[in-house]
């Protein structure tokens, strides 16, 4: 079964009589456990790509499709439980909320979802305690450093267990040595949970950690020989 997978994706922007190809007829498959890289510039679509990757956009023309099913044509509504039920997102910034619990960060998506069960409070502490932060499990985001409030970032976009992880420069507010930290531990996670993960980066020092890397110039995607 096909993770994600864009056909022929296009995306077209109109601005009165100007227009702007931000997508040019890009393809690409990932599957699960794959962990793969979209580098390039400013401007050349990155943005984009992921926007549609992540049922945040419509493409012009094109398919997209998570587990074989086409998402481009599903109302807004359906489009929204996609995002909350089969994507994860992991961001620049963690966005944690200031007042909950590094444990409650994880079960305010399980109540987005309907209500929160012990099973849902066993799985954000196993999440939780996989990702190195067992004696954070109380504490609210000021008490964490930036490598913890983002590892907790990352527990909370698998945390509903979802088919498709989409990381947006996840290193960009970090040090070296943590940046190196949160990559690694997003590979290990993609692998063991089998999940179909792209990061979108400018940090070419983080390439390692992928299956394959892609880069994107003027919207059109190609592999990279990076």
């Amino acid at each position: 079964m096909t993770g994600l997978e864009l056909k022929n994706v296009t995306k077209v922007y109109q601005e009165g009589e100007f227009t702007t190809t931000a997508l040019n007829n890009v393809s690409i498959t990932i599957e699960p456990g794959e962990f793969v890289a979209i580098i390039g510039p400013s401007g050349s679509g990155k943005s984009t790509f992921l926007s549609i990757a992540g049922a945040l956009l419509q493409p012009t023309e094109g398919e997209v499709l998570i587990n074989n099913t086409n998402i481009s044509t599903l109302s807004e509504k359906s489009l929204s439980k996609v995002r909350l039920m089969q994507i994860g997102f992991i961001l620049q910034t963690s966005n944690l909320l200031p007042y909950l619990t590094v444990t409650d960060q994880l079960l305010v998506v399980k109540k987005m979802g309907g209500s929160i069960t012990d099973e849902h409070r066993q799985m954000a502490k196993e999440l939780l305690i996989d990702l190195g932060l067992s004696k954070k499990l109380k504490k609210h985001p000021h008490q964490l450093s930036g490598g913890e409030r983002q590892r907790t970032a990352i527990a909370r976009a698998f945390m509903n267990d979802p088919n498709i992880i989409l990381a947006d420069e996840p290193t960009a507010n970090l040090d070296t040595k943590r940046a190196h930290e949160v990559v690694s531990l997003i590979s290990k996670q993609v692998k063991a949970r089998n999940k179909a993960a792209i990061m979108v980066t400018h940090d070419e020092r983080m390439l390692s950690y992928c299956d394959r890397v892609y880069r994107i110039e003027d919207g059109v995607l190609s592999l990279s020989n990076e």
